[in-house]
Order: structure tokens, then sequence, then C-alpha cells
């Protein structure tokens, strides 16, 4: 499961990742001890005699993570009791992230990335429940508060997943269709308030049916400076300055993983069909389908380390148009993170399809620190035929570093390539799917 991704072009101030970093180490000097009362995951077994308090070494350490460190920077590098770390119903495991910023897009940015972890039954038959969320607010007064949370009841009879969030941000836009260019692009302005959920009944082993209702609100929706002497795609495609989205949703989901933060193995298939309907509120009939379907293979076999797989594809089928800010597009999933090497909006069209392929990997024995390599293609149907007809490519590699070992929640910081000169930075808290 992934946060607030963030996107820094290759003009901007690189360094301000690693203040980044800084902060989040600084940030937990204060609150570890706070913090190790809250775990949500029975960590291995010691190796070193934790029967009385005694200072430790960090070397000694064979499962490192950033609140052993702020224990060891303020003098306090107890190793932490197991018996305070077990898996309990009745805690819950917070993990702030501030942070700042700059981009040409957003002039300097103040974020605050959040992320709850918790068992909301009997941990040995409940998956871990997750709740995350960011406050961002930029120079230019642009904001964003987004809320996913993917909560799972006693004996995971019922999953409940939420897609909640209020925008006034301006995007990036370059065209409908895989024939654009970067020097295409300019700025569309709007705000939106999303407020999406879902409920979900097991009716096998992993096995579970949905049902939803899924309502957005769009204003002040314009452009900003377009290109001047020639009709652009959005003034071919509609504006329209307001816009009512409601409609029902419903789910088919099989999910086996144990832990949707950071899974070590399993799968994950969820296909969502949404019908926005008049009769509750919609301004126009139209309709979206989602298959989501995700595999984790241990590669090699026994070890940590994880070969990801994921397939994200996007269908609004049938004679109405949703808006043009809902159309599928680079990044416009719920987390923001299909297309790394792209900047949030490149492509866009009526139809989506995408994979990602990424290799997750050790790099320190402690398991503070690890990396990834990873790949991804995404196409979008042409306006004027409807068929996929260009595929973009995008790859790159990162660290990871371990924010909490019990919850196995990681810092993710990415480089990522696309093509015709696109790159750029990415920051997160969990891994990108």
């Amino acid at each position: 499961m992934h946060s607030f991704g963030l996107m820094i072009n290759r003009h901007n101030i690189i360094g301000v990742v690693i203040c980044k970093i800084v902060l989040l180490v600084m940030l937990f000097t204060n609150m570890a001890r706070a913090q190790a009362a809250h775990e949500v995951q029975a960590p291995p077994k010691p190796d070193i005699d934790t029967s009385v308090k005694k200072k430790v070494k960090l070397s000694s350490y064979t499962n490192l993570d950033l609140i052993d460190i702020g224990l060891a920077i303020i003098g306090k590098n107890e190793l932490r009791k197991p018996d305070t770390l077990a898996k309990r119903s009745d805690k819950v495991f917070a993990s702030p992230v501030p942070g700042f910023g700059y981009s040409l897009q957003t002039g300097f940015e103040a974020s605050l990335i959040s992320n709850l972890a918790f068992y909301t039954g009997n941990p040995e038959n409940a998956n871990i429940s997750s709740i995350t969320t960011s406050l961002n607010y930029t120079q230019y007064h642009q904001f964003l508060f987004p809320i996913q949370a993917n909560m799972w009841t006693n004996n995971n009879k019922y999953n409940i997943q939420a897609d909640w969030h209020y925008v006034q941000f301006p995007q990036a836009t370059y065209g409908l269709g895989g024939y654009t260019q970067l020097g295409d692009g300019y700025t569309i302005n709007y705000s939106s308030i999303r407020l999406y959920t879902t409920v979900f009944r097991s009716f096998g082993k992993d096995l579970y049916y949905g049902l939803g209702y899924d309502y957005e609100y769009l204003w002040n929706v314009h452009e900003v400076n377009p290109p001047a002497g020639k009709e652009t795609d959005f003034e071919k495609y509609g504006i329209i300055p307001t816009s009512i989205v409601s409609g029902l949703n419903f789910s088919f989901l099989y999910d086996t993983r144990r832990n949707s933060i950071n899974p070590e193995g399993g799968s994950l298939l969820n296909i969502i069909y949404r019908p926005n309907l008049t009769f509750l509120g919609s301004d126009v009939n139209w309709q979206s389908v989602v298959m989501d379907a995700r595999k984790f293979i241990k590669l090699p076999f026994g070890s940590k380390n994880v070969l990801a797989l994921w397939n994200y594809d996007w269908f609004t089928p049938g004679p109405n148009k949703p808006p043009y800010a809902l159309l599928p597009n680079t990044g416009g999933d719920p987390y923001g993170n299909t297309g790394r090497g792209y900047t949030e909006g490149r492509f866009r069209g009526r139809d989506m399809i995408y994979a990602e392929a990424e290799y997750r990997f050790g790099i320190t024995n402690n398991g503070l620190l690890g990396g990834v390599i990873f790949t991804n293609i995404e196409s979008f149907t042409e306006q004027a035929s409807g068929r996929f007809e260009v595929f973009y490519p995008g790859y790159g590699l990162g660290l990871r570093i371990k924010f909490n070992k019990y919850s196995r929640t990681n810092v993710a910081l990415d480089y990522a390539w696309g093509i015709d000169g696109s790159r750029g930075v990415f920051l997160n808290l969990g891994e990108i799917f």
C-alpha cells in the first residue's frame, strides 16, 4: 500500500528530499518511546537478553528501523521489550512524517504525511488495517488533503475501503491520447471533493463482494494560459465549469495479502463497476470499470526479496463522457502511483491500460536499507480511433528506509525516467503497490 506520492522535476532542488529524511529522524527522537508501545506486529526473537533494561549498540540489532536510530540519538537505545510489541487489537501505530520541498509547479511546499496501522479484531484472524492521509500546502495556495482507508474486521468478515479527498490544485494537461509532446503542456485548474466508500463482505476464503456509493463534486474548472491560436483537446472535449458525479459501485475482491502496507506474498484482484446515475444526482449517466491485479512472489524462493507485479486497467465505456478531469490519466489511480517517470496527468484518454514490475531486495543485513528496480508501461486510447496506438514505458530504481520494522512500513525514495526527457524524484510513505 502506498501513501501520497510527490514528483519533483529534474529542474527542482533535489536536496529537499534529504531534508525530508532528516526531519523524519528528528521527529522520532522525541516520539520513539511513545510509539514503541503502539507497535502492531510481533518482532522476531531478539538475539540480546532483554530481561533487564540495558543500552545496546545499534550494531547488535538484527532488525533495525528509524525508531531504533531515534532512541540511540537521544541516548535511550535500550532494545525495545518484546512484550510491548506483540500484536494487539487495542493499539494504533501512527507514522507522521513532516517535510518541505520546492518545485516549479508548486513553489515552496510544506507537508505532513501520516499512516495509521492497527488491528480491529483478533490479530491472528484479521489482516492489518491502515489509514493514510496527508496535508499539503504550497506557496501558490494549492491544497491537497486525501484520506485512504483499508480496514478489516475480525476474521476478515468485512473490508471497508474509502477514498476521500479535498483538492485545490492546478494540474498540467497535455491533451488526449499518446501523440502528445511535453511542449504541449499547460495548466487546468479546479477544486474537488471526493467521497468514495465501499463495504465488502466475505463469501469464501479471501473472496468478497462489495457495494458502495461514490460522490464527487468539481467546481471552478478552467484553463490557465492555454496555447494561443489553436483549439485545445480540453476545449474540443468540452469545458464544464461545474460537475456532480454520483453513483453506486459494485465490486469483486480477492485478496490473499496479509499486510497491504508492504506485502511479502499473496495476490490481489479487485474489479470495480461504477454506474453514475442522474436519478442519484449525477449530471450525466456515465460508467467506469477498473481492474486492479497484483501478485507478490518471493524470489529467490525462501528469501525476503520480492518480485511484485501490477496490472491496472481503467475504462469508461458508453456514449456519454465523464468530466475531463476524471478521465483515466497518468497518476490518476487512488494513490497517484501509476506511471513513475512521468508527471501526474502526462497522458489522458477514455481508456487506460497499465502494467508494472518491481523487484524489491535488501541491502543491509539488519533490514534498515533496501532497494528496488522497476519498469512500467502505459497506453491510452486515441480520441479519433478509440484504439490503443502508442505505448509509453518508464523505468527507475529506488531506496527503501525501514520506518517501522513491525508494520513493515518503509520510506520510499525513487528516481524514474520516461521518454522524451521526462524524469523525476518520487517520495512515498509505504510501497508503491
